[in-house]
């Protein structure tokens, strides 16, 4: 008898494997209130329609974070149900507008295989993107992740590492963003009059507020993106593992802290790329989630007046507030920190 739901093991992947995703998913202001619900986000362009037609969006975007975490949750079931861990991001390209009426789905191949020395897992290494209903390509990234093998003697994949750029390049952003009508962009609506000019590289913003994740939210979450992985609402199971309980979603940090990130990025209201990130440290209900930012490089995109591009760092800890900047001690990460994410984003110039 073979049981349902049971998800591939890494032994099952096959380099150049193309994987079509089940369940495509339309995005409705249901999806939208109750993403607000959970992070509280306040970006204008995403928040009013008035406000994102002034500056000439057709209406309010989707937050790109939903966008990412919708098109992630149909790939877990068919790569990451039997996951270790998530392991990273490389090469993560927002492409194309998302609004409220389209419909989400993805696609992912295998590009990378290779097993661990204990023989008991495995990563694996995939391409996966995001299409809406008319077939145009909204999401392009990679990931890889730790999964568990199904049995110790299965034979190992052909081992194959993928070569991946260390940042998305600057001539490649903005092109989910149509051309702004800055006369229309209201700073006071919009929290600051801070724009592309006013950020230096080097610059370090503690983002202050807190927020205390609770259980029922994270589960929430994880829900609203189809996102079955058992390790984050399977306590019958979670008890019996490393850490005796369910262990909150990656992602669910990342929009916590850019959520966080309004105080200080007002105006920088579009996620463009993720060129690389880490989840340092698992992250449970109970803690409160703290976040600071560093402007890594400030660049003009080429044949955009309106916007301009900031390379940043965003570290979210837990239980630390972040007035000192927690990073690393020495070699090793703050024991508070639990991510640290290399993006580009966009700003009003």
């Amino acid at each position: 008898m073979k049981m349902s739901g049971a998800g591939n093991f890494f032994e099952d992947f096959k380099l150049g494997q193309v994987i079509k995703h089940a369940t495509p998913r339309t995005i409705t202001t249901g999806d939208v209130a109750l993403y607000t619900a959970l992070y509280g986000s306040r970006f204008a362009v995403q928040s009013a329609d008035t406000f994102a037609k002034k500056i000439g969006y057709p209406r309010a975007p989707i937050d790109d974070l939903l966008v990412f975490h919708i098109v992630f949750g149909k790939t877990v079931p068919d790569i990451s149900l039997n996951a270790v861990a998530n392991l990273g991001y490389a090469d993560c390209r927002f492409l194309a507008p998302v609004y409220p009426g389209d419909t989400l789905s993805a696609t992912s191949e295998v590009i990378g295989l290779r097993e661990n020395s204990n023989r008991q897992s495995g990563v694996v290494y995939v391409h996966s993107k995001g299409f809406n209903q008319k077939g145009k390509a909204v999401l392009d990234y990679v990931r890889w992740v730790m999964v568990r093998k199904r049995a110790e003697d299965a034979p190992a994949p052909e081992t194959k590492v993928p070569l991946l750029p260390d940042h998305v390049d600057v001539k490649s952003l903005g092109v989910a963003v149509p051309k702004l009508k800055l006369k229309g962009y209201d700073s006071a609506r919009a929290g600051s009059g801070k724009r592309f000019k006013d950020y230096k590289p080097g610059e370090k913003i503690d983002h202050r507020d807190g927020m205390t994740v609770e259980e029922a939210e994270h589960q929430l979450a994880t829900r609203l993106y189809q996102n079955t992985a058992r390790v984050h609402f399977d306590q019958f199971h979670g008890a019996q593992g490393r850490f005796g309980r369910r262990l909150i979603y990656g992602g669910h940090a990342i929009s916590l802290a850019r959520a966080l990130s309004f105080n200080g990025l007002e105006n920088v209201f579009h996620v463009a790329a993720i060129n690389g990130g880490r989840h340092v440290a698992p992250l449970f209900a109970g803690c409160t989630v703290f976040a600071w930012t560093q402007v890594l490089e400030c660049r003009e995109i080429p044949k955009r007046k309106d916007i301009g591009a900031l390379r940043l760092r965003t570290v979210a800890t837990k239980d630390k507030p972040c007035g000192d900047f927690p990073l690393k001690n020495g070699d090793d990460y703050d024991p508070a920190v639990i991510l640290d994410l290399d993006y580009w984003a966009v700003v009003a110039r």
